[in-house]
């Protein structure tokens, strides 16, 4: 078996991540892929023929390097069972705090609380397309992602439009309690979600993947409940507006990622 290193300096998220292992999934007898996204490095351990392996990597426009090709003796064991398990009750969650962030957004008039459910809806879209991995079809995952970029393409244009009316003078002060309040619980549930993942103390590709992307959750949660604050001592919902237009903005720039992998 061979054990082949890539450093791939675009790489920065698990959307990179899916989009080199839809890339690859057609070629035979690569045995794992291993990600390690803060050092932007792949480690493979594969039969193919590296330049195959290299030929494909380098169609991706990802700015690749090949750092080093040897034999290994190094035996590789499976835990999907244990990781599906963990990714499905990190989905649920995340697909949870999408509806009621969406709801209580919608009633709260809190633009910031509509886009951070939109950014747990990508992080379940996310966590989905890893687990239709496991046992799905390259074609079929394609279809799933070309449908879940669209959809939160146009989710988040609808949201964007909506601050644009309010930073017009159509605003409306959002209640900056139930902001604090629901971010307070994403907050917490994110944090559950980063627990689990770093006790699994996996080194595999959507496992570290996912570490990285419930941090960045972590970072929203916080800018909502700042926005919340900000409101309530100001006494205007600029606070809200901005937080909602940045993580928009962050929501369709993960959903091209995300089109991609359609492709």
């Amino acid at each position: 078996m061979q054990k082949t290193v890539f450093k791939i300096s675009k790489m920065d998220c698990p959307s990179e991540e899916n989009l080199i292992k839809m890339k690859l999934s057609d070629i035979d007898s690569i045995n794992q892929l291993d990600f390690n996204l803060e050092e932007r490095i792949l480690t493979l351990y594969h039969n193919a023929d590296v330049n195959i392996i290299s030929n494909s990597i380098k169609e991706l426009k990802l700015n690749e390097t090949l750092i080093s090709s040897e034999e290994t003796d190094t035996i590789i064991t499976e835990s999907t069972r244990s990781q599906s398990k963990l990714l499905w009750t990190i989905l649920i969650i995340n697909f949870a705090f999408f509806i009621i962030e969406m709801s209580t957004g919608i009633i709260s008039k809190s633009m910031g609380l509509v886009a951070d459910s939109l950014d747990m809806l990508a992080d379940s879209f996310v966590y989905g397309l890893s687990l239709i991995a496991v046992g799905g079809t390259v074609l079929k995952k394609k279809r799933i992602a070309k449908y879940a970029g669209y959809f939160q393409i146009v989710l988040a244009t609808i949201g964007i439009v909506e601050v644009i009316r309010r930073f017009l003078g159509f605003e409306t002060l959002p209640v900056f309690s139930t902001m604090i309040i629901v971010s307070i619980f994403a907050l917490i549930a994110n944090g559950i979600c980063l627990y689990l993942l770093q006790k699994s103390k996996s080194n595999e590709a959507h496992m570290r993947a996912s570490m990285i992307f419930t941090s960045n959750d972590i970072i929203i949660n916080l800018g909502v409940i700042v926005a919340g604050v900000l409101v309530h001592w100001l006494n205007t919902g600029l606070p809200d507006l901005i937080i909602g237009i940045i993580v928009f903005g962050l929501v369709i720039q993960g959903a091209f990622r995300i089109l991609k992998l359609s492709k």
